[in-house]
This record gives structure tokens, C-alpha cells and sequence, in this order.
């Protein structure tokens, strides 16, 4: 069935969305800074899924109240951070809790001509859900309200040649802390983090102990993270500051391990084992085997005999 986006609010411009909002039009045509406190979601109606063309980075810095979106939750008390990249859709919150703080907007235009314009990709933050966004202490607030200042001073100075490059370089410098700020809340939410881990593996082994993949085939990142209720990118990175591992090398090495099982403990040819475990072709298992374990599996299983 295909998703029904009839009910989709677009905005296509940063000049569009401030009027929308009430605020006035931007001084920059592709970049804004808002207050949250003089704005409101009242603009919206409640669970309005809204898209935009440009890139939004909303700080709550201090928040009363559990703010719903969608499916998921943003309440985090202390203030945080949450990242959409263009055309992500999200949903208009169903409650008006108060928090303060700001909400940055920019088109990629703005920062096509700098070198931000092609590595902004590899903060993968902006493919979290809003759920998933970044905690911050009492420490990082400060930092990152100091940087959100600056960006408000600079927008209401009168716009010169030094303009864009003194914002970009705020831009940038905003994303590099938020990439430091987040490997931190991966490694002091550890014991969370350990859980969603837990979950993983009981989904995995439920997955080739009940033989879910001879119908599914070989699990997918998109499935484990949507069973999990978390974003590919969130789990990948959650895995990789944990086990050093992305997800779809973190669900190869499950596999390769209750393959090894099956031919260390039953009589299944390497042709079935590999059907079993939802491969198409067993030379893509055997390969796969081989590159993981540096011998065959008709070798691992000699040297049980």
C-alpha cells in the first residue's frame, strides 16, 4: 500500500515557512534563525505531517513537557538537539508544551559553494528520527547556545562579503560538536544502549532459529531497525561506537556464527544451510563464510570430524 501524502504540508522556500509561522521574513533568503518562544506549533494543525526543502536544526534549551511527533517522543528535559535534512517528513506535535530555544534554518544553496555543501552527508545525525536526537549537559548547552548567539548576532548585522562564510563556519562548527556530543550520549547511555543490543540479537536468533528467513530471505537493516523502532542511521552508529560494527556487518557476523552451529551440529549440506539462512545462491554464503572466517565451511566442518 502506498503512503498517503495528500495530507502534506510543503514548503519549498524558508520565506514561505516564516510567513506560515508569523515571523518576519527572513533577512537571508535562504538562511533563518527563529525564537521558540515567539513562535508556536499553533500554526499547524495537531499531527500535520509537514516537508521541507531546506535543512532545520531546533534547539530546546529549556523544555517543560513531553512533546509527541508522530510516533515518537522529544522530551528531553535538560534541552537537546534534533536534525531534519530535506524532504524529511515529520508530524506537527499533538500537545503546545512549552520549551525555549531556537530553530535554525537553511537551504543547501547556502552552503553549495563551500566544502560543508559536500560533507554534509557524513553527519548522519540528519537521518536520526526526531526521537533519537541529542541530549545535552548542562556544559554542552552553554556551547551550544553560545553558537546559536553568535549565528543570531551575525544575522541581525547588516549582510556584507563576509556574511555567508562567517555562517557557514558557524554551521560547520555547530555540526562538529553535535558529532562529538553524540559519541559521548552513545557511550553515557551505555546501559540503554546495551538493551537495544539485547533486543537485536533475541530479533536475530528468532529470525534464523524459526527459519523466518527461507520466506524473507536474508535479514535487512531497514527490517531490524524498523523492529526495533529506531532509524537505520541511529542504529548503525549506535553499533559502531559500541562494537565497532555497522549493522549490516553486525547482522553478517550473527549469521556467520549460527551458520557455524548448523555445521558443527547437523547433517544439513552446505547448499541447504545456506538456503536455510535466506541466500539465493549458496556461493554467495560460502563467500561470504569464507571472507568472514578465512576458510570454506566445508573446511570448518572437517575440522569437527
Amino acid at each position: 500500500m502506498k503512503p498517503d501524502n495528500s495530507n502534506i504540508k510543503t514548503f519549498s522556500s524558508i520565506s514561505q515557512l516564516m510567513q506560515h509561522l508569523g515571523q518576519p521574513s527572513p533577512l537571508h533568503p535562504l538562511i533563518a534563525l527563529v525564537n521558540y518562544d515567539k513562535t508556536s506549533f499553533t500554526a499547524f494543525e495537531k499531527n500535520q505531517k509537514i516537508c521541507i526543502d531546506f535543512y532545520k536544526i531546533s534547539f530546546k534549551t529549556n523544555f517543560k513537557g513531553r512533546v509527541k511527533y508522530g510516533q515518537g517522543y522529544y522530551d528531553f528535559e535538560e534541552g537537546g538537539l534534533a536534525f531534519l535534512k530535506p524532504k524529511q517528513i515529520i508530524t506537527s506535535p499533538d500537545n503546545e508544551d512549552s520549551y525555549e530555544g531556537y530553530a535554525l534554518y537553511f537551504h543547501p544553496d547556502f552552503i553549495r559553494s563551500y566544502p560543508l555543501g559536500s560533507s554534509i552527508n557524513q553527519y548522519g545525525f540528519f537521518s536520526y528520527a526526531v526521537s533519537e536526537g541529542l541530549f545535552v549537559s548542562v556544559k554542552e548547552n552553554i556551547i551550544i547556545s553560545n553558537l546559536f548567539k553568535a549565528m543570531f548576532i551575525e544575522l541581525k548585522n547588516n549582510m556584507d562579503h563576509f556574511s555567508q562564510d562567517v555562517l557557514v563556519s558557524q554551521i560547520e562548527l555547530l555540526l562538529n560538536y553535535s558529532n562529538r556530543f553524540y559519541n559521548r550520549q552513545f557511550i553515557t547511555r551505555r546501559n540503554i544502549n546495551h538493551d537495544i543490543i539485547t533486543a537485536l540479537d533475541n530479533l536475530l536468533d528468532e529470525y534464523f532459529i524459526k527459519d523466518i528467513s527461507l520466506e524473507n530471505g536474508f535479514p535487512s537493516v531497514d527490517y531490524v531497525s524498523t523492529k526495533l523502532n529506531l532509524s537505520p542511521r541511529y542504529l548503525s552508529d549506535l553499533l559502531g561506537s559500541i562494537t565497532g560494527e555497522n549493522t549490516q556487518q553486525y547482522i553478517q557476523n550473527k549469521l556467520i556464527e549460527h551458520s557455524k552451529n548448523l555445521l558443527s551440529s547437523t547433517s544439513l549440506s552446505v547448499s541447504e544451510i545456506a538456503f536455510k539462512l535466506g541466500f539465493e545462491h549458496p556461493q554467495s554464503f560460502s563467500k561470504l563464510f569464507k571472507i568472514k572466517t578465512h576458510q570454506s565451511p566445508v573446511k570448518f566442518r572437517a575440522s569437527f570430524n
